[in-house]
Parts: C-alpha cells; structure tokens; sequence
C-alpha cells in the first residue's frame, strides 16, 4: 500500500517536473575502442544537478538535504547517486524518500558529464576533476584510455569480479547528446533491457501463495515469463502491471523472446 501510495504521488509530481533530456548508452558492437575513455559503470541512481537542485530522469526532485548540496556549482552535472558496489537497493531507498533525512551521508554524487558545456569529454573530464576539489559530496568517475579492445575486456573482468556492473567507454570527442548515443557504449558480461509488466501469474509449490512469475511485454510487442530473480519479499509484493522493470538476459530467440531472462528491479521512476 505504501509504495502505491508513493507511486501515485509522484506520479502526480510528474506532470508537473520538467524531464531533462539525458544522452544514454548504446551497447558494445565490435567497435575499435583505442583511444576511448573508458570506465565502470555505476549501479547507482541517475541523477541531473541542474545548477539549483538534483533531479532525477523524469524531472522529479530529490529531497537531498540542504547541506549535501551547499558546495554545487551553479551549472548543470550528470552522474549517478552512489555509494558501493552491490547497494542499489539502499541507494534507492535512501533517494527516495520525501523529505531529507541522515541517510543522505552514505551518498555521493559520481559526475560523468557536463551537458550544458559545448566542449569534447576530454576537455569536460579535466573540468570536472576541478569540480570535486570543491565539493564534499561530488565525485569524478575515473576514467583510463584505452590502449586496444584488450585491454577494456580486462577492465570489464576486473570490475565483474569486485561485484561491479560493467564498463562504459566513451569517444574522446563526445559533446553530450540529448539521446541515445553510438558514441558511448556500455559492456556487461550479460544483456539487459526494459519491459512493461502485462500480467502477474500465481505461484505453485512453495509460491502458491505468492507471484510465481510475471509477463512482461518488450517494445516491439514480444511477450514473455519472467520466473527468477524475485525474492521473498518481491514475490509477495510483485510489481503492478504497467510498471517498468529491467531484466537481464543472455540472448534472444529467433522470435525474439529473451533466453533465460532474470528479474533485475523495477525501474526508479522518482
């Protein structure tokens, strides 16, 4: 009920915020990488500092104490609300809860980019490296050239085996787009995606209470299960058909439908 109530109202919130244009990643497809800044992928939460206050992907602001922001520069910033490796679900509960609170200590704010600065990442990179020596809370995510394609597989088994996400590389001579872009890439050791909730199915055995799995509907209209990844707690409070969730997988069929697709969250809509 609680997390109804919190859903319907930011989803009022919603049609009031102004949702920043934000550039996203594309996948890994063979490209030559010498020469790219590469990176870890944060598991955290997205996040635009819009030179006043921090907003997330659908415009809606955090309620990120006073303090945490009081040393913010008076431009925007794009990065991820972090705090280690494996707490994603702390750092989304810490960020989204209504008014500021303690919790907000465990929190940084790992910068990426400067969107509103017309200037290549490498230039933008050392920019924001002066930025963290301002700020408390704002930190770099260090970024290393690449020598050859090698090199970023090493990297992505390194960042794997500490309990990371994946990489991200990015063209020396990126200007933030307001989309998706060829020009920064992600690689993960597996797949993942997006699809809305169509149906919750029933459980059998020791589910036969619970949620056994849900149906989920990708994009282009495929339909399919979705059985693991839930746990307890998920399973007796499942996601609301129409909510967005992320997934990941290891390959499609030739109909299109995920291998071994596993449940990963619902998507943060705050």
């Amino acid at each position: 009920m609680f997390r109804f109530i919190i859903s319907i109202f930011f989803s009022f919130l919603t049609l009031f915020a102004q949702k920043p244009n934000v550039m996203l990643l594309n996948e890994y497809n063979n490209e030559n990488l010498s020469g790219w800044y590469m990176s870890e992928k944060l598991d955290g939460v997205r996040a635009r500092w819009n030179g006043k206050e921090l907003v997330s992907r659908n415009g809606n602001k955090f309620s990120a104490p006073k303090d945490f922001i009081k040393d913010f520069p008076s431009f925007s910033l794009d990065g991820e609300l972090f705090t280690k490796r494996g707490d994603f679900a702390n750092i989304s509960s810490i960020t989204s809860q209504l008014i500021p609170h303690n919790g907000w200590s465990e929190i940084k704010f790992y910068i990426f980019d400067i969107p509103d600065l017309n200037e290549s990442f490498d230039i933008k990179y050392k920019k924001m490296q002066e930025i963290s020596k301002n700020s408390k809370n704002i930190v770099f995510i260090e970024q290393k050239i690449v020598k050859n394609n090698e090199e970023v597989f090493e990297f992505l088994d390194e960042v794997v085996s500490k309990g990371g996400e994946g990489v991200v590389v990015r063209e020396p001579s990126l200007i933030y787009e307001n989309a998706r872009s060829n020009r920064i890439l992600k690689l993960k050791k597996f797949k993942d995606s997006e699809c809305k909730v169509v149906a919750i199915n029933k459980g059998n055995g020791k589910y036969k209470d619970k949620m056994g799995s849900i149906t989920c509907e990708k994009e282009d209209g495929v339909r399919f299960k979705i059985g693991t990844g839930f746990n307890d707690e998920i399973r007796e409070n499942p996601p609301k058909i129409g909510d967005i969730i992320t997934y990941k997988y290891q390959n499609l069929t030739k109909k299109g439908i995920p291998r071994f697709a596993v449940f990963l969250r619902i998507r943060d809509e705050i």
